[in-house]
């Protein structure tokens, strides 16, 4: 199944999970109808952005949406390089990998790609699902601003934050930057 089919086959199963419409999606996420249709019917590729607003209105978290639909229980502990899933974001040109097995885990790890002189912003609201993820830089620089901090990372750095508000991603480097991003997520009670 190609990463197009894969999401959409998710936020369909999500939005059905949670009996909302077409409509109901676009009302909570801010995109439009006909264009989760499209994404819905694998005839889209959608931005990080897009992907972004969809998995906070489905209250997942963003990673969620790469999952290959397998029962956890009946998943492999392994993840071979080959079968890694890998999504291009198709306005800024940053490739994402999920490196993480299927097998159930509270842990995932991506690594991601990220060309020199982009930047992406997620607006990752609230969901349902605690986030938390650490940034591992292995290339190049990455600046990130979450709210009002910012931090540049170079080669070697580490960063940790609790996903729960706008983030902004920035290569203002010359060349592509690689980063491991180790992913918790945690079911959040609703009140």
């Amino acid at each position: 199944m190609d990463i197009n089919q894969r999401i959409a086959s998710k936020v369909r199963a999500l939005r059905d999970e949670q009996g909302l419409s077409l409509d109901a999606l676009a009302e909570r996420s801010g995109v439009s109808r006909s264009n989760i249709s499209l994404i819905e019917r694998a005839q889209s590729s959608p931005t990080a952005q897009v992907l972004d607003r969809l998995a906070s209105a489905l209250g997942v978290a963003l990673a969620s949406l790469f999952d290959d639909g397998e029962p956890a229980h009946a998943s492999s502990p392994l993840s071979h390089a080959a079968d890694q899933t890998e999504w291009t974001d198709p306005e800024s040109g940053y490739v994402r990998r999920n490196l993480s097995p299927s097998a159930s885990s509270p842990l995932q790890l991506v690594e991601v790609r990220f060309p020199a002189g982009k930047r992406v912003t997620l607006d990752s609201g609230a969901r349902n699902v605690e986030l938390h993820q650490q940034l591992w830089m292995l290339e190049g620089t990455m600046e990130f601003t979450r709210g009002e901090e910012s931090w540049r990372l170079k080669a070697g750095d580490c960063l940790a934050m609790h996903v729960d508000c706008p983030i902004i991603f920035c290569n203002p480097g010359r060349q592509t930057a690689r980063y491991l991003v180790a992913l918790t997520t945690q079911l959040t009670r609703k009140s």
